[in-house]
């Protein structure tokens, strides 16, 4: 039997950075739940950041979820990996820590990512086309974020908005440092996560909220996930990857001969969270 959300319950999924394994990670999850009667892709409201931008666009543009997993199982032969790692994420704290408002210190990380690739990230949006398999923004209210790198200014893009859905989720894929920021209407954007690793605050609106959280701590304590849950409705709760699944991740979250594994183990760990998520969804 499925879950349904109530009807007078506005229900929104939050979809997490994470890389490669990530997004393995989360489709494992969602699969494992809706087989166990619990749907969260019929959300009336998904946000997606960074490896979670990729999910929002695949489950909400009406993708099989049975085929979405498979893939993830598939070899791993055209998927194009990256180091990020502790070395990475070193770079990338100490413009974060220095003083200043939360968006300066996304305007610094911004700078060392057009430091670091100065071109228009043109490439990676063809990457990004051919992972998330869609083209069109769906009929439904996706939420897909991003961070302008000159100014540090949070982007919240939205159908309505007229820029074109990949676009958009390779700009929220942009990892500074590793992959290029991404050209949009003349200025240029990296990876949503800069400003946390979910944004589940853009869950605000909802009545009920299920955040899917690969990486739960971002480069302020308050920008965690942990924190951020504190301003969501009281019919909220978070995943995130429990040890097996940490280790199934290994130590570089974009590297696709771990993409399988994370997988297997988000479908594995789905069946603790099938009665937590339950009660909220239903």
């Amino acid at each position: 039997m499925t879950t349904q959300p109530q009807p007078d319950l506005r229900t929104a999924l939050v979809l997490g950075g994470g890389g490669i394994t990530g997004i393995a990670w989360m489709l494992g999850i969602l699969k494992g739940l809706r087989d166990a009667g619990v749907d969260l892709t019929d959300a009336d409201i998904v946000v997606g950041t960074s490896a979670g931008s990729v999910v929002g666009a695949q489950v909400t543009s009406g993708l099989d979820l049975d085929a979405l997993y498979a893939g993830q199982l598939e070899p791993p032969d055209h998927e194009i990996g990256a180091a990020f790692g502790l070395r990475e994420l070193v770079s990338l704290v100490g413009p974060a820590l220095l003083p200043g408002s939360p968006r300066a210190r996304r305007r610094r990380v911004g700078s060392l990512a057009l430091r670091a690739h100065p071109g228009s990230g043109h490439d990676r949006v063809e990457v990004i086309k051919s992972r998330i398999q869609v083209g069109d923004w769906p009929d439904r209210d996706l939420r897909v974020t991003a961070v302008e790198a000159e100014t540090g200014r949070f982007a919240v893009w939205t159908r309505e908005l007229g820029v074109d859905l990949v676009e958009a989720v390779a700009s929220s894929c942009a990892v500074p440092g590793v992959w290029p920021p991404v050209a949009i209407k003349d200025h240029r954007y990296i990876d949503g996560g800069v400003r946390t690793p979910a944004n589940a605050d853009l869950a605000h609106d909802a009545d009920a909220v299920v955040v899917l959280a690969p990486i739960p701590r971002g480069l302020s304590k308050a920008g965690s996930v942990e924190s951020q849950m504190r301003r969501l409705p009281a019919r909220s709760t978070s995943v995130v990857p429990d040890k097996e699944s940490l280790r199934a991740f290994g130590r570089n979250v974009l590297d696709p001969a771990k993409r399988a594994g994370a997988a297997r183990a988000g479908l594995r760990q789905s069946a603790d969270l099938v009665e937590r998520v339950r009660v909220v969804w239903g």
